[in-house]
């Protein structure tokens, strides 16, 4: 592919790289465009819209993708990076720049061309960010919440592999405290989570997580919520979250919390239904296993490691597992009654953990969010548009003049059957080939 691309580049006099693309259906920004044509320079769109009006530049052949189906990029406003390695989890041990790279390429395989990390990252991320800004990336690019919040001895904080990594917040004025510093690293969002995993636990207090919130308002930073219970999710959306990392799982939302929403601006900005149906899913053999698309995101031997019957067994085992599936059908029907009411949502997956696999996780998700009762439109646009509006990433999310041109072709048509976002051919970022 990459060579075939770079066949059709056109150098300019003034040194420019164009590219050039007809023929293609291109989906999200707005009806699709059929017979569609987009001129790229240097990484972005300088040209987008009926190919019968496309004005090549001289010496320049456009690639045909007549047939194809051209979307933008995918944006996950949920996942973790190099936080895993196989069924390991250290947050802080696997944190290393190969593991980055190895996993925003992985991503960007999977046409999901941004990802914001919540809440697990280290320092180098930072500079990370600050490559990439700085040029045309060829892997996924990667927004931070830095170093998430959590209460003294709070979730996740003494889960395996995490321990050390969100900040414990004792206190309203050591947590505002501690979101100055943070503020120093001008991180793109701020992540606190708000659960007693199961009443196993101690949860951060509304009065600390209130703190965190007015600290970063102040700083003109977002703040996201890792929830689980509706009681919650009313107190946080009351004290101005800006946005739920998760569905409500315990219990169905009610008008209550719907109008507390809408008054206070508060997004589903992630759903995480791929999360909760993970729990689960590998507890006997599944046909998420056996999908090869699925295997082209595992290596080889977690491959086996999960699908063998010593792992069924384990997942098996967990006394909570029967609750799962509840969890799963209360997410989905939260997501679609709030849709329905009229609050944003956008798209995320928590995937980057043990077995929650970044690309496969980012697709399931959008096909577990249609059955939830989403239609195929909605879906693309939440986890592209309104993703992108979410993040304040103006450069990104459609395919327009001005935009990075980070945009996914496919054999067959999403609009049609949301699981065609899997017949991927090609994913470029910043007009760079990545697959």
């Amino acid at each position: 592919m990459r060579i075939l691309l770079l066949a059709l580049l056109v150098c300019c006099a003034d040194g420019a790289e164009v590219a050039i693309f007809k023929g293609f259906t291109l989906i999200g920004n707005g009806a699709p465009l059929r017979d569609a044509g987009m001129i790229v320079t240097d990484g972005r769109i300088t040209w987008v819209g009926p190919a019968a009006k496309m004005k090549i530049p001289p010496g320049g052949t456009a690639r045909d993708l007549t047939g194809k189906f051209v979307m933008p990029g995918m944006i996950n406003l949920h996942g973790h990076v190099s936080i895993a390695s196989g069924l390991v989890q250290d947050a802080k041990g696997f944190y290393t720049r190969d593991g980055l790279a190895r996993n925003l390429a992985l991503y960007a395989r999977f046409g999901i061309t941004s990802v914001a990390a919540l809440g697990t990252d280290q320092p180098l991320v930072y500079q990370i960010r600050g490559e990439q800004l700085a040029g045309r990336p060829g892997v996924a690019r990667i927004f931070t919440a830095g170093r998430g919040f959590t209460g003294e001895g709070g979730y996740p904080s003494t889960i395996a592999g995490m321990e050390g990594v969100p900040l414990e917040a004792s206190t309203p004025q050591a947590a505002a405290a501690a979101v100055d510093e943070l503020a120093t690293h001008h991180p793109d969002l701020v992540k606190i989570w708000v659960d007693d995993h199961g009443g196993k636990l101690p949860k951060i207090s509304i009065e600390i997580s209130t703190a965190i919130i007015q600290a970063a308002h102040r700083h003109g930073l977002k703040v996201v919520a890792h929830i689980f219970y509706l009681q919650d999710a009313k107190q946080l959306a009351a004290a101005g979250i800006d946005g739920f990392a998760h569905s409500v799982r315990d219990r169905p939302v009610d008008d209550e919390l719907i109008r507390l929403m809408k008054q206070h601006g508060t997004w589903q900005m992630a759903a995480t239904l791929s999360r909760e149906a993970s729990l689960f899913a590998y507890a006997v053999p599944s046909r998420v296993l056996d999908d090869p698309f699925f295997a082209d995101t595992v290596m080889p031997d977690v491959l086996a490691a999960v699908k063998s019957p010593a792992y069924q067994q384990k997942i098996a085992a967990d006394p909570d597992l029967d609750r799962y599936p509840e969890y799963l059908q209360t997410a989905q029907r939260n997501l679609k009654r709030l849709a329905d009411a009229g609050v944003r949502y956008g798209f995320g997956t928590d995937s980057g953990p043990p077995a929650r696999f970044a690309g496969y996780f980012e697709h399931w998700e959008a096909q577990l969010m249609v059955e939830a009762g989403l239609t195929p439109a909605q879906v693309i646009a939440a986890a592209t548009r309104s993703a992108a509006e979410f993040l304040g990433a103006k450069d990104l999310g459609s395919l327009e003049e001005g935009k990075w041109a980070d945009f996914v072709v496919l054999r067959t048509n999403p609009m049609a059957d949301i699981r065609n976002t899997r017949s991927i051919e090609q994913v470029y970022i910043a007009g760079n080939p990545v697959r």
